[in-house]
């Protein structure tokens, strides 16, 4: 009975690695961030991304000069100026570095949660195309090549050039010439 039994679970074992025999048995690698970089889309993104960046710094260095010209006023008439004025411009000096922080601070989640709002949307528009190819390759598994933990691909299975070129494509854009790496 013992014997049976043991023949049974082998042979159960065996059914599942039987039928994923005719399954594809070949992967493939996508170089994400030179998607990203390199695609219509992805370029359009970053430069909505940039500009916003850099409304946000150009925000934070009047802030900035503002502290340094009141820190300055402060540091130039602190002979000349009563004590009380002396006190009101401190904190007025104090207020304007707190308001700094939290500009910085919101900043910081504002540029974060726009980051994350267009990799999701881009995510959202280059999932079909990899799911595409990935079908018409006959690939078992796409792996995102520097976040996978892969510590080596061949070139050989790097598909990100046609995935870029079909994203491109998808999202109606001219055709650019891929990135050489």
């Amino acid at each position: 009975m013992k014997k049976f039994l043991v023949s049974m679970a082998v042979a159960a074992l065996a059914i599942p690695a039987l039928a994923q025999s005719s399954a594809p048995q070949r992967v493939a690698v996508i170089d994400v961030n030179k998607v990203l970089s390199s695609s219509t889309a992805g370029k359009t993104a970053a430069a909505k991304l940039k500009q916003l960046q850099d409304d946000k710094m150009a925000r934070a260095q009047k802030l900035d000069d503002e502290i340094k010209t009141l820190d300055n006023d402060i540091n130039t008439k602190k002979i000349s100026l009563s004590e009380e004025k002396l006190t009101e411009m401190a904190k007025q000096l104090s207020d304007k570095k707190i308001a700094m922080q939290r500009f910085a601070q919101d900043a910081d989640r504002e540029l974060g949660e726009a980051r994350d709002r267009v990799m999701a949307d881009l995510n959202q528009k280059i999932m079909p195309v990899v799911d595409q190819i990935g079908k018409e390759m006959g690939l078992a598994a796409i792996f995102n090549k520097f976040e996978s933990g892969l510590i080596y691909a061949s070139d050989a299975i790097d598909i990100t050039d046609v995935v870029i070129k079909r994203f491109n494509d998808a999202q109606g854009a001219p055709a650019a010439q891929p990135a050489k790496k």
